[in-house]
This record gives structure tokens, sequence and C-alpha cells, in this order.
């Protein structure tokens, strides 16, 4: 491992939120989190924006190689910086250059499309109970990139997305599949998809880093459709509020 890492996580229990406390468990990386509160838009404050200016979570901080702060936002770029400077043994990432590296780039690419092809506030396909006048345009994108990948698995008889262990690459998808539900997909659709979330919920480091900064309880909710859609009424509420004062700004 490199120097001594300083890591300080700011994060909230969303899917990408998740995603870095979960690779850190997975390289057994010490680090430190603190919860943000995103319904008190805790985002949005100054000492926040100094860490990320995009005023969003994940965002981290460590000591960097020249013993200054450096900050790392959003969370495609947290886990390359992580992976490059801390998985020397290439647990959880394969050589830059090999067959393998490129796979994974591709895989990461393919999870940018979850959420590039909504619009800029609702930013993932799992935000469909946000917008529910949309609600079947997100169901059908969230069945399409979900089928590439069951058909991917299927195909490969792999247990993992790339090189048959686990990488960056599952770890960054697993949230997203766990929770599809939410988007009004079932995952018994994709029975290849089913298999991988299932075994990859196994893991103990993973489940440990879903349960950073509350207890992981999708699976719980998904079962609880009262509590599901009171839920998505009050975070629809939010979305539109913070849409209204953001559009008021400029």
């Amino acid at each position: 491992m490199a120097s001594q890492p300083e890591i300080h996580l700011y994060t909230t229990q969303t899917p990408n939120g998740i995603k870095i406390s979960i690779l850190l468990e997975e390289l057994g990386i010490p680090y430190q989190h603190t919860k943000i509160d995103m319904a008190k838009n805790t985002q949005k404050q100054p000492w926040f924006l100094e860490n990320n200016p995009n005023g969003r979570i994940p965002a981290l901080t460590d000591k960097f190689t020249d013993g200054m702060q450096i900050n790392v936002f959003e969370s495609g770029s947290i886990m390359q910086y992580l992976v490059e400077r801390y998985d020397t043994e290439r647990k959880l990432s394969f050589q830059p250059g090999t067959r393998e590296h490129i796979e994974i780039n591709d895989e990461l690419a393919l999870l940018f499309e979850f959420w590039c092809w909504t619009d800029a506030r609702s930013s993932q396909p799992l935000h469909s109970q946000y917008a529910p006048e949309h609600i079947k345009r997100y169901q059908n994108g969230t069945r399409r990139l979900y089928r590439v990948l069951d058909t991917h698995l299927a195909n490969s008889k792999a247990d993992y997305l790339v090189g048959n262990k686990c990488t960056i690459a599952d770890i960054a998808h697993w949230g997203w599949i766990s929770a599809a539900g939410w988007a009004g997909v079932d995952n018994n659709e994709f029975p290849a998809l089913k298999a991988w979330e299932e075994s990859m919920w196994a893991r103990p480091a993973l489940k440990k880093g879903a349960n950073v900064p509350d207890k992981y309880g999708m699976k719980e909710f998904l079962a609880d459709k009262d509590r599901m859609d009171k839920y998505a009424a009050d975070s629809r509420k939010w979305i539109q509020s913070g849409m209204k004062e953001d559009a008021a700004k400029k």
C-alpha cells in the first residue's frame, strides 16, 4: 500500500454513496465518514462546497503524496483514485493496458448511461418515483440496461462482470441493481443479474460498506409499498423544491 491514508468520506445512503464505502471496505482501507443530510441541503453549505464545489455526494478527502489534502469528488473519479493509489495488489482492478482494464472502463461507461439519458436533476432511472409522468420512459430505459448486464453475465457464465473477479465495475453497479424495485423493475426478469446481485450481497465487506452511513434497508424498504409510496411523495416534494430554488438562482 502507498502512504498511510487519511481518508474522510462525506456520504449518505444512496447507490452512489455506498459504492465508495463498499470499495473502502473491500480494500481494507481505514477511513472516517460524515453523513450528509441532503434533505437539509447540507451538501450546499460552504464548508462542504470547499470539498466538492458541485454540491453533491459522495466527496472524499485524503492526504496526498505531497503531504497536502486532496479533494476528490464524483463517485467514478473517487473509485479510480482509490484503486490507482491503494489497490497495489490489484484485488479489485487490473493493470492499465490490459484487456480487463479496458473492459472495466466499458462497464463503468454503461453505468454512466443509467443516468445520462435522464434529465439533469433526476439523474438516474431509479428517480422515476420522483417524476411519475416519465415513469414508463425510465422503466423501459432501466430494463434495457439491466438486460445488457443480464445477457453479458449469462453468456460469459462468469460470477462477476470482468475477469471473473470482483472489481470496481461490480461495486459500482451493485447499489443500482439491488434497488431495481425502486424503479418498478422486478429483478426476477433477469435471472443471471439477480444471481449476481445476491452473490455480491453475500460478501462481508460489501455488506459492511453498504451499512455506511446508515443501515442498508433497501430490501426491507422495497417490501413495504406504503412506506415506499410515502417516501417517494416526500422526496418528490424535496426534488421539485430544489429545482425551483436552482431556477430562481439562475
